[in-house]
C-alpha cells in the first residue's frame, strides 16, 4: 500500500523567495527571468489584457531571438504600463499649464500629451525587434572567425555537440558563443538530440545565416556527408562576404564625411555669419538674435548628434 501511496502524494508548491538550485554538466548555463517590482505590478494590473494583444506571438519571437528573459505578455504588460504612467504624468503637466492660462503652452502641453506616450508605446513595442536585428548583425560580423575554430575542431574529429559545447565557451565570440550556449543547454540540460537541438537554434536565431549554417549542418548530418568541408566553405564564403561589406562600408563612411564637413560645418558657418550680418543691420534685430541662437544651441549639437550616431551605426560592422 506504501508503494501505490507514492503516486499520490502531490508535488510539494514552490515557496515565494525559496532558491532552486540544479547540478548542470561543465559549461552549461541556463538562462532564468526575474521580473523587478515594476514588471510585477505591471503584469498584476495588465495581464490579461497583454495575453489578449493580436501580437502576442510575433513578441515571443522576437523576445526569443533578442535573448530577453522575459514572457512576451509579461513585456507588453510593461509597454501598457510604462505609456500608462508617460500618460498620466503629462496630463499633470497640461493641467497645470492650463491652470496658467497660456494658450502657448497650452498647446505644447497638448501636443505632448499625444505624442510622448504613442512615442513610448511605439518604441518599447519595437524594441525587442531591433535588439533581435543588432544581435543578428554581431553574429554575422563574428561568423569568419566562428568557422576557423569550428573547422579546426572538426578536422581533430570532434562531435558536433562538443564542438558547440566549446564554442560556448569562448567568451570572445559574444552573440554566437551565446547561441551554441542555447545548443548546449537544450542537449545537456533538456535532454534533445543534438539535430533537433541544431534546428530549434536555428528557428530562433537573429541571423539569416548563422540559421542557413545550422540547417546546412543538420542536413549534410543527415545525409551521410563530411562535416569538415562544409565548415570550411561555410567560412571562406562569409570571409568573402564581410571582405565585401568592410568595403561597402568605408564607402558609405567616406560619403558621409564628406557630407558632414559640407552639411554639417560649412552650412552652419555660413548661416551664423548671414544671421549675424542680418542683426547689426535689421532695425528689429530681436528675431535675428533668436534664429542665431537656434542655430548655434538646437541645430548645431542636433546634426553633430545625428552624424555621429549614423557613423557609429554605419561601423560597426568594421569593427
Amino acid at each position: 500500500m506504501e508503494f501505490f501511496n507514492i503516486f499520490n502524494k502531490k508535488m510539494p508548491e514552490r515557496e515565494e523567495g525559496k532558491v532552486y538550485k540544479i547540478a548542470l554538466p561543465k559549461g552549461t548555463g541556463p538562462s532564468y527571468s526575474v521580473l523587478n517590482t515594476y514588471q510585477r505590478i505591471a503584469f498584476r494590473i495588465f495581464g490579461k489584457i497583454a495575453s489578449r494583444n493580436k501580437n502576442i506571438s510575433k513578441m515571443g519571437d522576437d523576445l526569443l531571438k533578442a535573448h530577453m528573459m522575459i514572457r512576451p505578455q509579461e513585456y507588453i504588460a510593461y509597454v501598457y504600463f510604462l505609456t500608462l504612467i508617460s500618460f498620466v504624468g503629462i496630463l499633470a503637466i497640461f493641467i497645470f499649464l492650463l491652470l496658467l492660462g497660456n494658450i502657448f503652452l497650452t498647446l505644447m502641453g497638448l501636443i505632448a500629451l499625444i505624442l510622448v506616450p504613442s512615442i513610448i508605446y511605439i518604441i518599447m513595442m519595437g524594441n525587442p525587434a531591433s535588439v533581435a536585428k543588432t544581435r543578428g548583425k554581431k553574429i554575422d560580423g563574428k561568423l569568419p572567425a566562428t568557422m576557423n575554430f569550428i573547422s579546426a575542431l572538426a578536422s581533430a574529429d570532434v562531435n558536433v555537440d562538443m564542438i558547440f559545447k566549446e564554442l560556448a565557451r569562448r567568451p570572445e565570440y559574444k552573440e554566437v558563443a551565446k547561441e551554441a550556449e542555447w545548443i548546449t543547454r537544450d542537449t545537456e540540460l533538456l535532454g534533445k538530440d543534438i539535430l533537433t537541438a541544431l534546428r530549434d537554434a536555428a528557428k530562433r536565431s537573429p541571423s539569416q545565416k548563422w540559421s542557413e549554417f545550422l540547417q546546412g549542418v543538420v542536413t549534410t548530418s543527415t545525409s551521410g556527408g563530411r562535416l569538415k568541408p562544409y565548415f570550411i566553405a561555410k567560412g571562406e564564403e562569409y570571409e568573402n562576404e564581410l571582405r565585401l561589406q568592410m568595403k561597402r562600408t568605408m564607402e558609405t563612411l567616406s560619403l558621409f564625411a564628406e557630407s558632414f564637413v559640407t552639411v554639417g560645418v560649412a552650412f552652419p558657418l555660413f548661416l551664423i555669419i548671414i544671421v549675424a550680418i542680418m542683426a547689426l543691420i535689421s532695425p528689429t534685430p530681436g528675431m535675428s538674435m533668436m534664429l542665431l541662437y537656434f542655430v548655434v544651441f538646437i541645430m548645431l549639437p542636433v546634426l553633430v548628434i545625428l552624424f555621429a550616431w549614423i557613423i557609429k551605426s554605419t561601423s560597426e560592422v568594421v569593427s
